[in-house]
């Protein structure tokens, strides 16, 4: 690299504005192109002959994929190249969307099927090896304040996923089925190249650290858990807070997405706010993770809200607790990966681009597993139980989840408090240097 990754003048560097273009235009299309199914796919595929049981594999294959490859693409990531592996990664992502856009044309039955979830899962690779190469490539380019720099970006998360459905279902009314994919993946395409020219090349050394001892670490266990709890959280709302609040307040479908926008606007307007607390306060981390975790359980029990509560459902007070919901999702989300990265640096994992590929590839590969639990536990248990039912049983992931921290991290405190007593007096000025 040519330009530094820090700067003593608190302005961003050359490479870091441009790391910053890159990453903003992988979350935005990442999340228009997760988005863009929901409000006319379902619809399609029952014309197609596809059970609504299918239909839900199809839309969770891609989660499954995207875990398989987060893992080996994190592991290898110096060995290919973060910045070819991003590229090839949105490359191939593009041409995904665009063949899905397609796939109308495939006879009904089986071969449609199949062929869904090929193009899915090739999708959901491409996409794997983008996320996990521009989680390390954020790291390497932001070493003292990643959490700042992805609660930033997390804007652009929102705005895909705020904008994805109303592209989709406007090109959808208008123009058929084909458009919407088409037009995205052709979007996608010419990022492609722009990506190639402005996106800084970081190079690094492989390491013989590997998964496995990141997996011999409690913290670690905590910290994917936290992960996987969220992410199953968003997940669990996607099969089921439309139809509720259709069943529930008689909205019109036109309004259900409006509906949506309070977690989206909410998680990604205070995600900047969160991210610069993170990294300026690194000790407020802990109380980040368990008020967050244990505020989104709570927002869960009060969706329904859960009927031991015997609080009545108001429209007004869904939509305040899906805010709340945002903001708490942000509160843990955020520090998860600075925590994760000063957890490896702490038990000896080099610093470079081989460490920040493992823990990359870890932090997909959790959300990821999370996002195919979520809306598969949260579509049985709604038809079983029922909404306000099925929304506190999936609050108790983060609940479990915020109890857990609060003893590890009552552990870890008391630890440390009996560290002086043994280990020399030049130990203190080590725990005040900076771990990132």
């Amino acid at each position: 690299m040519s330009d530094d990754t820090t700067n003593n003048t608190g302005r961003f560097t050359r490479s870091q504005i441009l790391t910053m273009i890159s990453t903003a235009s992988l979350n935005f299309c990442s999340m228009i192109c997760y988005s863009i199914l929901g409000p006319f796919f379902p619809q399609e595929a029952l014309k197609k002959g596809v059970s609504n049981t299918m239909i839900g594999l199809i839309f969770g294959c891609f989660a499954v994929f995207n875990f398989s490859a987060s893992l080996i693409f994190g592991k290898y990531l110096v060995n290919i190249g973060p910045k070819f592996m991003f590229v090839t990664g949105l490359f191939v992502s593009a041409c995904a969307t665009i063949l899905f856009g397609l796939l109308d044309k495939a006879p009904d039955g089986t071969i449609f099927i199949v062929l869904c979830f090929v193009v899915r899962s090739v999708d959901a690779i491409g996409f794997g090896a983008s996320i996990t190469a521009s989680f390390s490539i954020l790291a390497k380019a932001f070493p003292n304040n990643i959490a700042t720099a992805m609660g930033s970006l997390e804007i652009f998360t929102g705005l895909g996923l705020v904008l994805g459905p109303p592209i989709g279902g406007l090109l959808y009314q208008s123009f058929g089925y084909e458009i919407p994919f088409i037009s995205i993946g052709c979007f996608i395409l010419l990022l492609v190249p722009l990506n190639y020219f402005i996106l800084p090349k970081y190079d690094g050394l492989p390491s013989t650290d590997s998964f496995w001892t990141l997996f011999t670490f409690p913290k670690i266990w905590l910290l994917c858990f936290t992960i996987f709890s969220l992410s199953s959280c968003l997940g669990f709302l996607d099969p089921t807070m439309s139809l509720f609040v259709i069943e529930k307040f008689h909205l019109k479908v036109g309004y259900v997405g409006l509906v949506f926008l309070g977690l989206a606007l909410s998680y990604s307007l205070s995600s900047p706010l969160l991210g610069l607390i993170s990294d300026r306060y690194p000790g407020l981390r802990k109380w980040l993770l368990i008020v967050g975790s244990i505020g989104t359980a709570i927002c869960f029990f009060m969706l329904g809200p859960v009927p031991i509560f015997h609080i009545e459902s108001k429209l007004w007070l869904f939509i305040f607790i899906l805010v709340l919901n945002g903001f708490c999702i942000g509160l843990s989300g955020l520090p998860v990966y600075p925590e994760m990265l000063s957890c490896a640096y702490e038990n000896g994992f080099e610093e470079g681009l081989s460490t920040l590929g493992l823990i990359s590839g870890l932090f997909t590969a959790m959300w990821s597993s999370g996002s195919f639990v979520g809306p598969t536990l949260g579509g049985f248990l709604n038809e079983k139980v029922h909404f306000e039912n099925a929304a506190a049983i999936q609050g108790l992931f983060p609940l479990v989840c915020g109890i857990f921290l609060s003893i590890f991290y009552m552990y870890e405190s008391y630890k440390k408090s009996k560290r002086p007593s043994i280990v020399p007096a030049k130990s203190t000025d080590e725990e005040r240097t900076p771990l990132m």
